[in-house]
């Protein structure tokens, strides 16, 4: 692939919802309201905006930059702007990995998710005892290699029909269908009754949480979510920026892009907060939040003798589904777009190579709760799934952020006032130059403190 036949995206509105939905996926519908539950609502949410303004932000507009002005992938962009990439020749394609061995668990995930709407309106899910239901559901190999596989297909399905045609065009779509089932969500959520006590949890600071939980660990907590809903680090913004013009600075455009992010996380608090107070549901129950404590909250809600709760949840499942299917299609294009240009090949051709390599890598995490139930790589309680996702947020995310940025503002690579130069091009607001001691200092300890800290946390819990 050449730049002369490189596809384009058809219009910003394109760029912008094809970034979004790469932001927008499990870390915002799933991880951000029971983090948000655990923290004790409004006073981590301020914490969190503040710290994805002050560390998203930065890192997303420099992971841009390398995809505009080098109008190549992660792999690629190194080489194309600076004549010496010195480390960069091995980082890029480890970030490149980081790509796969995030689709390696998000599918199996995603395949719950394109199966709970279909198991509540077929009856088999059983809303007094969740816990039993989802268990059955996980330890079936045959069930999980097989959503699992739906999710593939439909990620590399859209991706085959093409840049404009498949990824923009329906990404677009299914973008607006998310926001459209969300604002009906919210308006179904806000008016239950109680409502009110879980919308003041939510909105209105709780300083009573510091009784149970250090603000030290609110602080990480909120931390680790603002940055690791972006999912920056492993080019999978890059591509995307790649594909686009310069007609806006990339400030204006990142803006816009966390603001949709955030919006889907918030409005996402606005369906479960509200609900689990109308309906005498913990609020902070973890992980477990969306699959296990939820249906018995659906199971709660009837409107005289019509079970509502059954259509409720199919609707709110078809939602989580729909954020993690932008994220699969995103982080697909850029897997295929790699191997274009690795390989020098047709889209076609990459599909042929990398959606059966995909689903190969794929099925170890989808055997997780099965087959491999025996594999515990992180000590008793983990598993393949957790593992693969360990190495995601604690490795690859914030060690490839911290490459790209050194990348920007060393004058060894690119340096900062070429960065400034791309960063700025375009009508919007700009980066002035003065933030060089932060982003060239202050950013990258904080990353290595975050990533040190992460570490800590987890062996310590383990």
């Amino acid at each position: 692939m050449n730049d002369s036949s490189r596809e384009t995206l058809s219009s910003r509105l394109g760029f912008l919802l094809l970034s979004a939905g790469c932001a927008v996926g499990l870390g915002n519908v799933w991880r951000f309201p029971y983090i948000v539950g655990q923290n004790g609502g409004a006073l981590f949410v301020l914490i969190y905006i503040c710290f994805l303004l002050a560390f998203g932000l930065p890192i997303m507009i420099a992971e841009f930059a390398l995809g505009r002005a080098s109008q190549r992938t992660i792999i690629r962009a190194y080489a194309h702007l600076t004549p010496n990439p010195g480390p960069y020749r091995l980082i890029a394609p480890l970030q490149g990995i980081g790509n796969w061995l995030l689709m390696m668990f998000y599918t199996t995930i995603t395949g719950w998710l394109l199966a709970y709407p279909v198991m509540l309106l077929t009856g088999h899910l059983d809303f007094s005892d969740p816990a039993t239901s989802f268990t059955s559901f996980t330890s079936s190999p045959v069930q999980q290699v097989g959503w699992m596989w739906v999710t593939c297909f439909i990620g590399f399905g859209v991706c085959a029909l093409g840049l404009q045609k498949g990824v923009e065009s329906i990404t677009k779509k299914l973008m607006m269908a998310l926001f459209i089932l969300l604002f009906g969500l919210c308006i179904y959520a806000v008016f239950l009754p109680n409502a009110s006590e879980g919308l003041a949890f939510y909105l209105k600071p709780n300083f009573e949480v510091l009784k149970t939980r250090s603000i030290f660990q609110i602080i990480i907590d909120a931390l680790g979510q603002s940055f690791f809903t972006l999912s920056l680090g492993i080019g999978a913004m890059t591509i995307f920026a790649s594909y686009s013009a310069k007609r806006n600075t990339l400030m204006s455009d990142s803006l816009r892009i966390i603001a949709l992010d955030t919006m889907v996380a918030f409005l996402s608090g606005l369906v479960i907060f509200p609900s689990c107070f109308a309906f005498g549901t913990e609020p902070n129950q973890g992980p477990d939040l969306i699959f296990l404590t939820l249906p018995k909250m659906f199971n709660q809600m009837h409107l005289g003798d019509f079970h509502i709760g059954i259509w409720v949840g199919a609707v709110f499942f078809v939602f989580l589904a729909l954020a993690a299917i932008t994220t699969i299609i995103a982080v697909f294009e850029n897997i295929i777009a790699m191997s274009m240009e690795r390989n020098h090949i047709s889209r076609k051709k990459a599909i042929l190579r990398t959606a059966p390599l995909l689903f190969l890598l794929s099925i170890p995490c989808a055997l997780s709760f099965s087959l491999l139930d025996w594999v515990k790589p992180l000590g008793p309680d983990s598993s393949i799934l957790v593992f693969e996702d360990f190495l995601v947020s604690n490795f690859a995310l914030p060690l490839g952020s911290l490459a790209i940025l050194i990348f920007c503002v060393s004058k060894r690579f690119w340096g900062w006032d070429k960065f400034l130069v791309e960063v700025n091009a375009g009508e919007g607001l700009r980066v002035p130059k003065k933030l060089f001691f932060y982003v060239a200092y202050i950013l990258p300890t904080i990353l290595v403190a975050v990533f040190i800290t992460m570490l800590i946390l987890t062996f310590v819990k383990s």
